[in-house]
């Protein structure tokens, strides 16, 4: 695992922040809580956890056009957004929230591979600082954060199976994957793809027992900086 720092706190307005850094990968997480949810969720008693992603145009070697610039966001962001959204929800009892929604909002200012996994960890730092705030002032009796969720990509580089693949070694990896679990342990949601070399299910065993570790790993961070 590269080093891994959360920093709480780091915006004003926002009702949970925080900065994470995984190794040279850099995300800014903010939650927002609404007093409204969309039309499907209205009148069902439920809450509702949803994000959003993006990069910054200098986050990367050259520089990006922004999205905003293009009129349209790419289906790599939609397909990364819609991912934070459903892995943060898996550890919500949205019964407990409440019928409000909370945008959790993940912008990459450097990247270097593991973004997608750097914003579901920071993200839900995020949510629960910000889930935390109902709590102390009384809008939610019951506390709706179930389990921590994180998440960390591992891969086949080299022959070897790797944690927290870097960019260089996301690019050249044989097989590369994203785990997403709880902090009990429980799988979310896995990613797993050959990339131009198949993989047998020995090495997929390999690689979940190190996601295993490193997802524990990313939760006593977590833990660590929400003081729980």
């Amino acid at each position: 695992m590269r080093a891994v720092s959360i920093e709480t706190g780091v915006l004003k307005h926002a009702e949970g922040s925080c900065l994470i850094k995984m190794g040279d990968t850099h995300v800014l997480c903010t939650a927002t809580i609404e007093d409204r949810v969309p039309p499907f969720v209205k009148g069902s008693g439920l809450g509702w956890v949803t994000a959003e992603y993006g990069m910054l145009p200098r986050s990367t070697n050259s520089r990006m056009r922004r999205e905003a610039a293009l009129g349209k966001q790419g289906g790599r962001t939609v397909e990364i957004q819609r991912l934070i959204g459903r892995a943060l929800r898996a550890g919500v009892d949205r019964v407990a929230l409440g019928e409000r929604q909370i945008t959790v909002d993940c912008d990459v200012i450097q990247a270097d591979g593991g973004t997608r996994c750097a914003s579901i960890t920071g993200g839900w730092v995020a949510l629960r600082l910000a889930v935390g705030k109902l709590m102390k002032a009384g809008d939610v009796i019951s506390d709706p954060m179930v389990d921590p969720v994180a998440a960390v990509s591992c891969g086949i580089y080299a022959g070897q199976p790797v944690l927290d693949l870097d960019y260089p070694e996301d690019s050249a990896a044989g097989v590369d994957g994203n785990f997403i679990m709880t902090g009990t342990g429980r799988l979310i949601e896995v990613q797993m793809s050959a990339e131009g070399a198949t993989y047998s299910r020995d090495q997929m065993n390999a690689l979940l027992d190190l996601a295993e570790t490193g997802v524990g790993a990313l939760v006593a961070k977590q833990r660590e900086a929400v003081g729980a």
